[in-house]
């Protein structure tokens, strides 16, 4: 796995390197080249090709049809094809190919560089090579593009071997033996307080350099600490106590790197000496927004103190600070989650053992900048009566109970405090209802009014445009294909962004003509706002087109960002660029012209912004072929990039060459944040990694997202977080997947056959593989959710074969295989009345329309099969053998999820609503940032169900307040009391009040006191439900909380920590205060 600044990638020479080790040198005699104790850098090269076509100067010819013998002492394992293009060179013209194969090579043992070319210049290619066992992965190239991949493997029974598969091209072959430095050892040390150890070893013929490579006990992987011309180097930046390993490599003229030298181990410490004694009383001395403090007693002939930090109690610790006296400040690191110290003594004797772990508390909390929303109130005629569901909000605490009305008569005896759904017996297709939240007894006026669904849907009537004809006489229809949401009103309410679709859409790997994409937006009532006309210059198709809904700018109305392009047409009639231009070219794909993203109003469609898209085509063989497949995959999404405001992330590419790019939209202005470019210095591990999707989630728990881009990770600010190197895949799924573990996990599958793992399940912060299944195969499809409730946390599945196979793998949470009999691995919806998710697929699939009939189902984990739930008759599943809704999320009622599909004649959006009772009160998913940011990136490529950041199944936690704000936040005052808070001083005993005052001399009673909460170390107190106005100019708020609850949340803590009190007014808007407590024990 490539990771940021770990792991040393294999070696990549240019060609300018190879050609100059070997100038002067003929054409190789095939008798096997010396290498144990050689000193010569001479090597074998091969060029690969026909009989007829030239061979390499200082090459030897392996031609198509030479297979292996004893006597010449190296060829094929079979006889193959071969191509020869004419250009651009010798090396590079010719090539043989078969999809499996190996070439063999007799050489004495001992370790070989060892470097292969491939490419085609007429085609793109991907290959795949294993050397002595050793994978180098697929090497992908573009139509004209040639690639090199190197490594060092060590030949143990007289032959080298390279397998070779996938498309198997392969055109060149250099093999070097390598000769490593010897005598390496220790000729002086000094202890302290300047510190230094010299090394020496014996000189190698033909090293220009030589690096030196240290790690101490405990560490993974050595570091290079030095390079040097010498047989000799001081390392000064040794720490006392320690043991150390060292090794040392040559770099010969050409720049290859030996393997290493024979392992030394250092003792840097007196082992005459004794040990000290392990600190003790370790205790947070302060707990702010920005640091973390703590102190320990002295310990007797301690020089210094080591300080070692983790993310987990169990997790790995690493050094990441010294003392030399009793009091240590961690300034590296935000506070946004636990973290885990302990403390060792050093002296000349070497290191303590380490103290007891102290854990610090969560003190800086970012709020999200959401959407608010109202009651989402629906109501359906079932069987028995009326089913009426609404929304419990994100900022609702868990005192708050309802009272649902009937034609203006409450239907309740009592109010409403276990669940946000209710069946009236007595209701009927003509009543009417509304909701009232009940705060601290009091109850709300009247909010809306709706009335009742004949069943449980209806159709959302749309604007369906008429179809056309392409330049090429092609006639095409259109059909409603994917759904986004946002609130472009700012009424509370969520309108509908739909994707028209023509019939003869492409993807990207087909050539031809395709009508224009258009985008409508509608309310729930059918009332079309707007239509935009993306023009002839963007080509349809499932990857091209990638619409970002969401309220970008912070005025309580979401946009609507896409790429555009000359000729495009605004929601207002206006075009953008040249209305006059076509770049289709005669296969009908777009391949030239400017490139534009814009930024549209919501409410009108109204263009408000444009700029060239980033990241841009360029050329376009440079993304993995040169007719325009690779050049267009296109993804997208929404992040919160600095914890609290949405940012906007394009991105392009994920074959071979993936790059992103991140906006914000403020204030009428659009600006670049960052660029991620995998081909960038450092980064050549993420190329080919993405998928067909992305996801958006904090994984790092710095209160800050990161973009999931398949196989690798970036972080907040543009840089790498990881790659695993497993490579492209078409499904993965992102969320707390096992709650037993801390953060979130992710499961994926992946394409290629020979990636180590088809399906995965790995640690979403880290990269860690958890566990994971070699398959051997394109592995096309997975899911995950909780569906069985005899195993903890989620099972995930995948199938075995082709798209609706029926087996495959269905695994725990842990990677125990439940069953070979597998649910369909499309799409996931919580649906029922119980926390286990359902399955929503389609069926009675049309393969010559590429249509099904949307179903939802229940896995039925005792005997291994599906139960249907619902059959959406009369309407059409998008996206072929895929069947994925127009879009699934919590937009009406309790936080279970809606579906809408299109009827069968795309005059309507069906809306579909659960009508199952449920005893489980869970706020609307919309409030949970990463469901909402899911619920943007649902439609993106290749569609995926979205996920919350918190596990929902059997024996969930209770889901976390959710921190956010809607519009304006105002600065405030808070006056805690007690200030010194006394642990020992338990419930009932002493109250815990906070006064509160808006900065600047607010009206305190336009609080909303109900939504006034506590947060102390990441956890909510809501207030209690009595609070008081101190004061006749109403400037301060006194409000109580629950004592016991702030000492469970600071129980274990000492010193002072940081906490916050925040609310809202009931106009919106919301108030933060900061304020310290001092704890005493």
């Amino acid at each position: 796995m490539f990771k940021k600044l770990s792991k040393k990638l294999p070696v990549v020479v240019s060609s300018a390197m190879i050609l100059s080790m070997f100038t002067g040198v003929g054409s190789v005699n095939p008798t096997p080249i010396q290498a144990e104790g050689s000193s010569s850098s001479a090597g074998l090269r091969f060029d690969f090709g026909s009989a007829s076509s030239p061979v390499a100067k200082g090459y030897t010819q392996v031609t198509n049809t030479m297979i292996y013998n004893s006597t010449r002492g190296y060829g094929l394992s079979k006889a193959v094809a071969e191509r020869d293009r004419g250009n651009p060179d010798d090396i590079k013209r010719d090539f043989v190919i078969d999809g499996n194969y190996s070439f063999m090579v007799d050489v004495p043992n001992g370790e070989y560089f060892v470097n292969v070319v491939t490419g085609d210049n007429i085609a793109s290619s991907r290959t795949s090579f294993n050397i002595e066992g050793q994978s180098l992965g697929s090497i992908s190239t573009g139509t004209g593009q040639f690639a090199e991949k190197s490594t060092i493997v060590n030949v143990k029974d007289n032959q080298l071997n390279v397998a070779i598969s996938e498309n198997g091209r392969i055109n060149a072959l250099e093999i070097v033996p390598m000769t490593s430095p010897e005598g390496l050892e220790a000729s002086e040390k000094n202890l302290y307080p300047d510190s230094s150890v010299t090394l020496s070893w014996n000189s190698v013929d033909g090293a220009t350099t030589y690096n030196v490579f240290r790690k101490s006990v405990g560490e993974i992987e050595a570091v290079k600490v030095g390079t040097t011309t010498a047989q000799e180097y001081v390392d000064r930046t040794v720490q006392l106590g320690y043991t150390y390993e060292y090794y040392v490599t040559q770099v010969n003229s050409a720049g290859i790197e030996s393997t290493k030298s024979e392992e030394i181990s250092v003792n840097f410490f007196d082992e005459t000496v004794g040990t000290p004694k392990a600190p003790s009383s370790v205790a947070i001395l302060e707990a702010s927004e920005n640091s973390i403090s703590f102190k320990w007693d002295s310990v007797e002939g301690a020089l210094l103190y080591y300080v070692y930090r983790a993310t987990s109690e169990d997790g790995v610790y690493k050094r990441m600070g010294i003392s030399d006296n009793q009091e240590f400040t961690d300034q590296s690191v935000s506070p946004t989650r636990n973290y885990y110290y302990k403390v060792s003594a050093v002296s000349l004797g070497g290191i303590s053992e380490s103290s007891t772990v102290i854990k610090t508390p969560i003190t800086k909390v970012f709020q999200r900048q959401m959407e608010k929303l109202d009651r989402g109130l629906v109501a359906a005629k079932v069987e028995n009566g009326v089913y009426v569901g609404w929304r419990m909000l994100g900022t609702d605490p868990n005192s708050v109970s309802f009272n649902l009305y009937r034609d203006g008569v409450k239907v309740n005896s009592k109010p409403i405090t276990s669940s946000t759904n209710y069946l009236d017996a007595n209701g009927t297709q003509d009543s009417k209802y509304d909701v009232r939240v009940v705060f601290n007894g009091n109850e709300e006026p009247l909010a809306e009014t709706v009335t009742v669904w004949g069943q449980n849907y209806f159709d959302m009537p749309l604007d369906k445009p008429e179809g056309g004809k392409t330049p090429d006489g092609v006639t095409y229809t259109y059909s409603a294909n994917d759904v986004s949401v946002g609130d472009v009103d700012g009424d509370g309410q969520y309108e509908l962004i739909v994707k028209w679709y023509p019939s003869n859409a492409k993807d990207n790997s087909q050539s031809g003509n395709t009508g224009n994409t258009l985008i409508d937006a509608y309310k729930l009532d059918g009332t079309k706002l707007w239509r935009i006309d993306l023009g002839k210059n963007i080509r349809s198709g499932a990857h091209y087109t990638q619409m970002m809904v969401y309220d970008l700018d912070g005025d309580g109305k979401a946009e609507l960002a896409v790429k555009t392009a000359d000729g495009t047409i605004d929601g207002e009639g206006t075009v953008i660029g040249d209305a006059k231009a076509d770049y289709r070219n005669s296969g009908g794909y777009i391949l030239a012209g400017p490139e534009f993203l814009t930024i549209f109003d919501g409410l009108t469609g109204k263009a408000l912004v444009t700029t060239d898209y980033n990241p841009p085509r360029g050329n376009v063989a440079a993304w993995g072929d040169n007719y325009g497949n690779r050049v267009d995959r296109f993804l997208a999404g929404i992040a919160y990039l600095d914890g609290e405001r949405p940012s906007l992330i394009m991105a392009r590419g994920y074959y071979t060459r993936s790059v992103l790019a991140a906006y914000n939209f403020r204030d009428g202005e659009l600006t670049e944040l960052w660029t991620f470019d995998s081909n960038n210095p450092g980064y050549a591990g993420y190329a080919g990694q993405g998928y067909h999707s992305l996801s958006v989630n904090d994984v790092n728990q710095d209160g800050k997202d990161e973009i999931v881009y398949g196989a690798a990770v970036i972080d907040d600010d543009g840089t790498g977080l990881y790659t695993t190197g497993l490579g492209h895949g078409d499904a993965m799924h992102v969320g707390d997947l096992d709650p037993s573990r801390p953060g979130l996990e992710m499961f994926a599958v992946h394409e290629s056959s020979g990636a180590k793992y088809g399906i995965e399940f790995r640690d979403a912060e880290s990269g860690e593989i958890i566990w994971g299944e070699h398959t051997g195969r394109d592995t096309g499809r997975g899911a995950s959710a909780d569906i069985d409730p005899r195993y903890p946390g989620n099972e995930s599945w995948a199938i075995g074969g082709a798209w609706n196979d029926t087996t495959g793998g269905l695994y725990t949470a842990k990677g125990e295989k439940i069953s070979t009999s597998i649910p369909p691995a499309n799409f996931v919806i919580w649906w029922d009345g119980d926390l286990q998710r359902e399955i929503l697929d389609h069926g009675n699939f049309n393969t010559a329309a590429q249509v099904g009939v949307g179903t939802i189902g229940k896995w039925d984990y005792e005997n291994n099969k599906m139960v249907n739930l619902l059959t959406a008759d009369g309407t059409f599943s998008n996206n072929g053998t895929k069947g994925t809704p127009n879009l699934q999320a919590d937009i009406l009622g309790d936080w279970r999820e809606e579906v809408i599909w299109r009827t069968e004649d795309s005059n309507a959006l069906r809306i579909y609503t659960t009508t199952n009772l449920t005893e489980h009160r869970i706020y609307t998913l919309m409030h949970d940032p990463a469901y909402r940011l899911g619920v943007a990136w649902q439609n993106v490529g290749y569609n995926q169900p979205p996920h919350t950041s918190f596990f929902i199944g059997q024996d969930m936690e209770a889901a976390p307040a959710p921190n956010l704000y809607f519009s304006e936040v105002l600065p405030a005052l808070a006056d805690v009391n007690p200030n010194t808070f006394d642990l020992k001083v338990t419930n009932g005993k002493s109250p815990f009040t906070v006064n509160i005052e808006l900065d600047g001399g607010g009206n305190v009673s336009e609080i909303n006191s109900a939504t006034i909460k506590l947060v102390i170390n990441g956890k909510a107190i809501f207030a209690e439900p009595h609070s008081s106005v101190n004061g006749n100019k109403k400037k301060k708020l006194m409000v109580k909380f629950d004592r016991q609850k702030v000492v469970d949340a600071l129980q274990g803590y000492s010193g002072t920590v940081d906490i916050s009190v925040g609310g809202f007014l009931y106009d919106g808007k919301s108030f933060i205060a900061k304020e310290t407590l001092t704890i005493s024990q």
